[in-house]
Parts: C-alpha cells; sequence; structure tokens
C-alpha cells in the first residue's frame, strides 16, 4: 500500500481498493466483474460515497489501497480483555500430557517479583490420571503456583498457593466455577498501569488484525478501569464492558442503560448483565441433559438456578440493561431461552455449544443471539466426542443456527482462544485447522455468513459496504469470501480503520 499517512491519520479517501462482504452487491460493476476498482470516500467517521476508481476528484488524505479488498470492521463479540492482555506474558502448560507433566512444566518457571508463579491453559479433560494438590507440591515447593484453565472454570493450586490466599487446601489442589472465578481475579489484581499497559498492547495487536470493536466480559467489576481509560484518552478499539450479578443493583442505582456512553466516551459504552449459568465442557461442570459419557451419573450442573435467571433478566430489562447468559450444557440453553420467554424480551446466549434441535428453533423464535466461538470446537473435539459423544443434542450447531435464522456472533472467549476474527472465521468455514478432516462439517458456515457475524451487527444486521455506513473498516490482502483455510486463518491486515482513522497500518 503507498500511503504518506501514519497510525492515527484520518482517511479521506481508500483509493483503489476492492470490496468484499455486506454491500458489494450494491456495487454496479460488481454483478459483472466482482474484483472491480472502487474509490471509497469518507467524511466525519462515515462512508461519503464509492465510485469506479479514478471517477471521481480524490481530495485529501488517500490510502492507496493498491487493489487490496475492503471488509467491514471487525468484531470479536465474547473477550475477557485484562485476562487475554495479561495471558500475553505467562507460560502455558497446554501440551502437557499428564498432571505430572504440567507440574514439571510449572517448576520449571521462575518466580514473578510477587513471588508467585501463574500459568496458563491447564487442560486435563483427556488425562489418564487425576490431578492432584500431591503431585503439584512434589514438583513446585514453597513457592504459590497457580494454573490456571485453558477454559477458565478451574484453577489448580499448590499447598503454597493456598496459604498465601488464606485458603483450607483441598486434596485436588482445583478450585472449579465460582471459586475459580475469584481466583482468577485475585490473580489478575495489578496495578492501574500495569492493567492499562497490558490492555492497550493487546487492543493494538488486535486493532492489527483488522478489529474495530470487542465486547470485554471481563469478571469483576471493570467499570471503574474503563472511566479510567475513557478519561485517559482511550482510542483503539470500540468496548462494550458487561455487568455481573454482583453488581447489577449498583449499575442500576448508577442509571446505566445498555448502550450508554461510559465517562463520556464514544468509544466506550455499557454493555449487558452476563449470567454465569452453568460451567464448561473441559471442567466437566456444563449442565446437560443425558450423562457425561463414561459417567453415567454426571449432568454437569447450573451455577444459576433457573428461577433465578428469570429474576435477573427481569430485573435488568426493567432498567434498561439487557442481559446476555452463559450457556454450555443443553439443560442451560433450554433455561436460559425459557428466561428470556418468560422475561418477555429478548437477548443474548454465550457459547450454546450443546443444544438440541427444537431449541435450535427457539432462538430464532425468541430473538436471542447466539455469540459462539467456533475455535472452540476445533480445540475441543476430542473432549465433545470422549464426553458428549452419545448425546442427542447437536454440538456446535452453526449451520443449524444459520438455517433457522438465528442472528449469530463470532467470537474467541480470549484468553481461551486468540483474540483473532480470522482464526474464528476460519474455524466456523473449515471445521479443522491441521491435517484431520473436518469435525462435523454439516455445521461449518458459509464465508460470508462468518464473515458478517465477525461484524458489529453479527449475521442478523451486518456492517455493510456503502454510503452512510460507518467507515469502521479493513484493508486485507485477499478476499475472505474466496479464500481458502490458510489464507483466511493468517489474513494479512493492511490497514484498519475506526470512524476513518487509522488504528493500524502495515
Amino acid at each position: 500500500m503507498r500511503s504518506e499517512m501514519e497510525r492515527g491519520s484520518v482517511v479521506d479517501v481508500i483509493a483503489n481498493v476492492r470490496i468484499a462482504g455486506e454491500g458489494r452487491e450494491l456495487m454496479p460493476l460488481a454483478l459483472v466483474e466482482p474484483a472491480a476498482l472502487y474509490d471509497v470516500f469518507l467524511r466525519e467517521g462515515r462512508i461519503l460515497d464509492i465510485a469506479p476508481a479514478g471517477n471521481a476528484v480524490r481530495r485529501g488524505a488517500v490510502l492507496d489501497a493498491e487493489g487490496a479488498w475492503l471488509v467491514p470492521g471487525l468484531w470479536d463479540h465474547h473477550v475477557h480483555l485484562l485476562q487475554w492482555a495479561l495471558a500475553q506474558s505467562r507460560a502455558s502448560v497446554e501440551h502437557a500430557a499428564s498432571p505430572t507433566e504440567a507440574a514439571a512444566l510449572a517448576a520449571a518457571q521462575p518466580a514473578s517479583d510477587d513471588g508467585r508463579r501463574v500459568l496458563q491453559r491447564w487442560r486435563d479433560g483427556l488425562w489418564s490420571e487425576a490431578a492432584s494438590r500431591a503431585a503439584l507440591d512434589a514438583a513446585t515447593g514453597d513457592v504459590p503456583t497457580y494454573l490456571l484453565a485453558a477454559d477458565s472454570h478451574a484453577v489448580w493450586m499448590n499447598a503454597a498457593a493456598f496459604r498465601r490466599e488464606g485458603l483450607e487446601p483441598t486434596a485436588s489442589g482445583i478450585l472449579r466455577e465460582d471459586d475459580a472465578f475469584r481466583m482468577i481475579s485475585v490473580v489478575n489484581q495489578v496495578s492501574d498501569a500495569t492493567a492499562d499497559r497490558a490492555v492497550r498492547a493487546a487492543a493494538d495487536a488486535a486493532a492489527a488484525r483488522g478489529v474495530v470493536g470487542v465486547w470485554d466480559l471481563e469478571f469483576g467489576w471493570e467499570l471503574p478501569a474503563w472511566r479510567r481509560r475513557a478519561a485517559a484518552g482511550w482510542d483503539a478499539l470500540r468496548v462494550y464492558t458487561d455487568v455481573y450479578p454482583d453488581r447489577l443493583e449498583t449499575a442500576i442505582g448508577e442509571g446505566l442503560e445498555t448502550g450508554a456512553p461510559l465517562a463520556g466516551s464514544d468509544l466506550i459504552r455499557v454493555g449487558m448483565l452476563k449470567v454465569l449459568a452453568d460451567g464448561s465442557l473441559g471442567t466437566r461442570t456444563a449442565w446437560t441433559t443425558d450423562p457425561y459419557d463414561g459417567h453415567p451419573h454426571h449432568h454437569g450442573g447450573h451455577n444459576v438456578a433457573p428461577e433465578r435467571m428469570v429474576e435477573l433478566v427481569v430485573r435488568a430489562a426493567a432498567a434498561g440493561i439487557a442481559t446476555t447468559i452463559h450457556a454450555i450444557g443443553d439443560r442451560t440453553n433450554a433455561a436460559a431461552l425459557d428466561a428470556f420467554a418468560r422475561a418477555g424480551v429478548p437477548g443474548r446466549i454465550e457459547h450454546a455449544q450443546l443444544v438440541a434441535a427444537a431449541d435450535v428453533q427457539r432462538f430464532a423464535h425468541l430473538g436471542v443471539s447466539a455469540s459462539v466461538q467456533p475455535q472452540h470446537a476445533l480445540d475441543d473435539r476430542e473432549l465433545t466426542d470422549r464426553y458428549w459423544g452419545a448425546h442427542r443434542a447437536t454440538p456446535y450447531p452453526l449451520r443449524s443456527f444459520r438455517d433457522a435464522g438465528v442472528d449469530i456472533l463470532l467470537g474467541s472467549d480470549a484468553p481461551v482462544a486468540p483474540l483473532d476474527p480470522w482464526g474464528a472465521m476460519a474455524a466456523a468455514v473449515f471445521r479443522t485447522d491441521d491435517d484431520r478432516a473436518p469435525w462435523h462439517p454439516e455445521q461449518a458456515l458459509d464465508a460470508r455468513t462468518a464473515l458478517a457475524a465477525s461484524t458489529a451487527g453479527g449475521s442478523g444486521d451486518p456492517q455493510t459496504i456503502e454510503p452512510g455506513a460507518p467507515a469502521d473498516l479493513a484493508v486485507v490482502a485477499h478476499d475472505p469470501l474466496a479464500a481458502d483455510r490458510e489464507a483466511l486463518r493468517a489474513m494479512p491486515v493492511h490497514a484498519t480503520l475506526l470512524g476513518g482513522r487509522l488504528t493500524h497500518l502495515a
């Protein structure tokens, strides 16, 4: 690309660009020449006009795309941004094949300045032996050691860590669900300056992948942190920051509503109420109708009772706050849909990893969006086959959602998967990320739906490239609607624009 501009510059014209995504069919030339070149004129944060390249006078700051492709700016609809930011400097035990190997990897890590070892991406679902505190103690000694599960629903700690936190140690050394969430929040307590530097670096890296916005579902009460960042002039991404039930009354008391600007910032807004209704597959705590294979009496369980879900949805809706419910197992998805139906309001469900066929239709009927993370299907394909292989409900029913007319929102759940919409799209479309055959290819999405689901409005109301639309855009190397798996996953991003301002320029 040719340009005299730099990051932070405001672009007036994107010249010589090809158009991909929603809106391409509106271009007259696209009907006969899909790869035709255009000039896209921007003004005051929006697309002013689009003309065949060279057919209108280019004035102001020109970004010459040199034949690259223009797509709507991308969104990651489910991120734990502080966790993801801090995870960039933490060692991983993801590939450990046993608790002994994981403990040895932990022991090899030096303690940080605060005297702790914190590692990530612990996965025990396929281990032949159970994790134990004794195994971790034997390897790690007196240095407080914390292994955060890949799905963030468990933390494995040694005796020194339990002593440091003032907790009675368990035989397994494992904290699950609410106890794990609280411990992750404790582990992530860093100074405001450290947190803000890490979050800003993560946001800049996201912009380099074409990302213009995220939904931040970080644990705890993150609104003060985002007010602080707004006051400091945050300009990296659009952010919706969610609220958890323990702070719902605080949010209501402050008069906060979904979509309202936070601290006067146009980029940072109040998100939804986030209800963590069940656990996860990796921790075997998701609530299912059929038992986990090999465990005839184990169905997981709910973290929030169905009646309480209804109460929370109703209370939030009355105050102008929308609700999203974390639901992984099919029983939890059914209960979450019941809650929205009984409350008489639309909503959103995070993950929707195991869903009965009848409930897929209810998503559409009730106006409930499916906020899904396609990379999880590939990361957990062996776990899914092992524990849910005989279940009647459908795992990761992406094509079923599309065919039913459900609004699909793609995301990563970072740090569970990387904050990279191209990876999510490739996983959704190709259903494999290695040399194995696609996993349940009948549930693959088409590329156009996957791209639309990675924009602000999701597949139900995708951002378009047309006059009047926001100038939240990305210039990329290939046509994402025609790219193969490798090209889509590794898509080079030449430039990202947020309201017409460059947040990334390669």
